[in-house]
């Protein structure tokens, strides 16, 4: 049961993934999907624009027999049910559809709306005793989950009186981008890498995540949200976890997602009086991305004249445990910014000893280790080697190694972990612990940017460009600078 269902979630997302799944035959023949929005459809009417929103992947000029049948199979699926998320008659009406249709059932609620009617939706779902089927029943939560460590802890205790943890699946799509599973082989299999995968070898860590694009229409949500909540609290705390975990015990979800808990743990809290040293913030002003002119976020559509919501927030962590201790990790992301990229940048320490004394080498650039997220799935080592001739010249040399051969195609993050709901497997998904850490991590910060003074400005930074000059201040330490690609 999707209930947002014509939003744009579900029609650029959920859709493409169930129809992938389709295609896949990973889909079992008695399942049904349903709708649940509030638009006075019919069913006709709810799977024509299911095909308008397919029509991308699914050319009806160009479907073959067997193309159409499988279409039609999927079209049939769907059932659509119209009505409010305020509006318990209607989940009643649902609850008799669904006991008309099975006298035992297992059933997904997938809640792809704004934050502000979780609520609504949960405690409706409980009234109608919809979350009571005798089969097993899962509710998966977009983020953000919360707004902050108070809201994220009640809306957990609302989800636990209708749902054990079990059958709650906080989805956060990073965890499901090919790349980032890539992570736990690229580390894990090999011990090369494990090895040096620490405080002895690494300098700092980079994590990025740019959108060349604004906030598309969104005014309502982002200008409630703001980069930090809408990106830090959960994509990239969940790489940087991703990246300093210790090997988990066993491939089993809670094993997992124990390991990166302890990660968590160990962030070490930002001062209250030392906020400006650790974080940065920022919102674009006008300028040009890709060539194009660029408004700033303040003359977009609906967004208040006076909003102080950060569209770019980049910050300093150090995680005080074994292996990382004194490595800090920056993550930076930000809305119309140079261009759009996800990557993590390892920058390794340089030799305790300079060989090549009084020789050019002297003053060698250190080694790099790049991991793309997107658009590239790839990763690349740069090191120094002699060029060729009578002196001791040096050049860096980039070896490049693409996860995806030139006939692969990688999956959507959803195609994954939709696929992982249905099987009932936790192991891409939020445990509440996670997100309670990640929360006392960002809340700091979110309550220092709140105060409105003149020693705590908005800093600006120009459309197309990679974000406020402020942000350099805090790499202060370290003379290498930010990664840009």
């Amino acid at each position: 049961m999707i209930f947002g269902a014509t939003g744009h979630l579900t029609a650029t997302k959920l859709l493409p993934a169930l129809f992938h799944l389709e295609n896949a035959g990973r889909l079992a023949k008695n399942m049904t999907i349903t709708a649940f929005a509030r638009r006075e459809w019919s069913l006709a009417q709810w799977q024509q624009h299911v095909s308008e929103a397919l029509k991308d992947l699914v050319n009806e000029k160009t479907r073959t027999p067997q193309q159409k049948k499988l279409f039609a199979q999927f079209l049939n699926r769907f059932r659509y049910h119209q009505g409010s998320f305020d509006d318990l008659p209607a989940y009643q009406r649902l609850a008799n559809d669904i006991h008309c249709e099975s006298a035992c059932i297992h059933t997904v609620f997938y809640l792809a709306i704004k934050p502000t009617v979780f609520a609504t939706v949960i405690k409706n779902l409980a009234l109608a005793k919809l979350n009571q089927p005798c089969g097993a029943s899962r509710i998966v939560v977009e983020k953000p989950f919360g707004e902050d460590l108070k809201s994220a802890r009640m809306l957990n205790k609302l989800l636990h009186q209708s749902f054990q943890e079990e059958q709650i699946y906080r989805i956060d799509h990073f965890l499901g981008k090919e790349m980032v599973q890539n992570l736990f082989v690229f580390r894990f299999a090999n011990t090369m890498i494990e090895s040096l995968w620490n405080r002895n070898y690494i300098d700092h860590v980079q994590i990025t995540v740019a959108e060349s694009m604004g906030i598309e229409n969104r005014a309502d949500y982002y200008d409630q949200t703001g980069a930090l909540r809408d990106m830090v609290q959960n994509h990239l705390i969940q790489l940087l976890a991703v990246i300093a975990m210790e090997p988990p015990a066993s491939w089993d979800a809670d094993a997992l997602r124990d390991e990166k808990v302890k990660v968590l743990r160990s962030i070490r809290a930002i001062p209250k009086n030392a906020v400006n040293q650790f974080a940065i913030r920022g919102q674009y002003a006008t300028g040009r991305v890709e060539g194009n002119k660029s408004i700033g976020y303040l003359q977009e559509k609906d967004v208040p004249k006076d909003s102080t919501t950060e569209t770019f927030a980049a910050i300093k962590f150090y995680v005080d445990n074994w292996r990382w201790s004194g490595v800090p990790f920056y993550l930076r992301t930000g809305k119309k910014l140079a261009k759009q990229t996800s990557f993590i940048a390892i920058c390794f320490k340089q030799p305790p000893q300079q060989l090549f004394h009084e020789t050019p080498l002297e003053s060698i650039c250190p080694n790099w280790m790049m991991l793309s997220i997107q658009p590239e799935k790839s990763m690349n080592i740069e090191i120094h080697a002699k060029q060729p001739g009578l002196g001791m010249e040096t050049h860096v040399i980039k070896m490049d190694a693409n996860f995806l051969n030139n006939n692969e195609h990688g999956l959507d993050a959803y195609h994954t972990l939709l696929l992982d709901v249905i099987e009932a497997d936790r192991s891409l998904f939020i445990r509440f612990d996670e997100v309670e850490m990640a929360w006392q991590v960002i809340d700091p910060i979110l309550r220092h940017w709140k105060i409105k003074n003149a020693s705590n400005p908005m800093p600006t930074y120009r459309a197309g460009s990679w974000g406020p000059k402020e942000t350099n201040q805090l790499l202060v330490d370290n003379s290498y600078g930010w990664r840009n690609d």
